[in-house]
């Protein structure tokens, strides 16, 4: 399937700007059953300095900035994808991938292999999950027995999520902590997504935050409306001798084409779509537009 994809990140400041320096990350992958086929980002007022390289992660970056006064600053990435999910690794036909427990999975990641040397910092602390809690561990437990496998027991604690937590986009912010976020059982995409990560990580198991759209779709007989879609996020498991596997717990499902990914780092604090300081004082509002659409 081929996406058109709108991202827009509007700022009104009250008292104006008279320097910002930015990162963006909004350009999409090209991976393995997924191809960027066009990438514009548009930027006003007109940047003084922009540039573009990979991050530690692989991930694109573009660092700008604008040193005129300014009281709104728009960022536009326009992008178009083609998707096609039946060229991944399919865990579906994978007995291996399937199969290996978790008792199995510690063992081959404590070899010095150097196929893990990157893989293993996706089980360390990371900014936003950090200190992993006792409660956040024996939720993990709930689902990771030592002789169970990695995926059923990824895909149990995925379903769980989808279960137990209730979407509430007026709960959290990017920086509630994770703790707060399991004892009130709800939260957003990214807080989910973190929440996995941090019980996958509680097991010694390798987890990344993956960051993208999802294609969303009207209700039957209305309009899709534009700019309604938004951001995502799900997580990743490393099950080795497979490789990666993406579980969506907001959704309850395996990412498949309707899933773009853009980036993918420890947490939310690697790839947030837009960051960067400015030289200001007084109020500022932020207003996100995303629309997705099959080209």
């Amino acid at each position: 399937m081929e996406f058109k994809v709108s991202h827009t990140t509007s700022y009104d400041y009250d008292s104006g700007v008279t320097f910002c320096h930015n990162i963006a990350t909004l350009k999409p992958k090209t991976m393995v059953g997924q191809t960027l086929l066009d990438y514009t980002l548009e930027i006003s007022p007109k940047p003084s300095e922009i540039t573009e390289r990979l991050d530690f992660f692989g991930n694109t970056i573009t660092r700008f900035s604008i040193q005129q006064h300014h009281k709104k600053l728009n960022v536009t990435a326009r992008s178009i994808i083609d998707r096609n999910y039946e060229l991944e690794p399919n865990i579906d036909l994978s007995e291996t991938g399937k199969t290996i427990t978790l008792k199995e999975a510690l063992s081959i990641l404590e070899t010095n292999n150097k196929e893990f040397i990157d893989i293993k910092q996706f089980i360390l602390d990371s900014i936003f999950i950090a200190q992993i809690s006792p409660e956040v561990k024996a939720y993990a437990e709930k689902s990771f027995k030592p002789n169970r496998s990695v995926f059923d027991a990824a895909f149990e604690l995925m379903q769980r999520i989808f279960t137990e937590f209730k979407f509430d986009s007026e709960f959290s912010t990017i920086a509630t902590p994770i703790q707060e976020v399991i004892k009130a059982k709800k939260g957003v995409c990214q807080d989910f997504a973190q929440i996995a990560i941090a019980c996958v990580r509680s097991m010694g198991l390798p987890a990344r935050y993956v960051s993208g759209y999802i294609e969303t779709l009207p209700p039957p007989g209305k309009e899709k409306l534009v700019g309604t879609d938004a951001s995502h996020a799900w997580f990743s498991v490393y099950i080795p001798t497979f490789g990666w596997v993406d579980f969506d717990p907001t959704n309850n499902q395996i990412p498949k084409n309707q899933h773009i990914t853009v980036s993918w780092g420890r947490d939310y604090y690697d790839v947030p779509p837009l960051k960067g300081v400015v030289y200001s004082t007084g109020k500022n509002k932020m207003n996100v537009a995303v629309d997705i659409r099959p080209a």
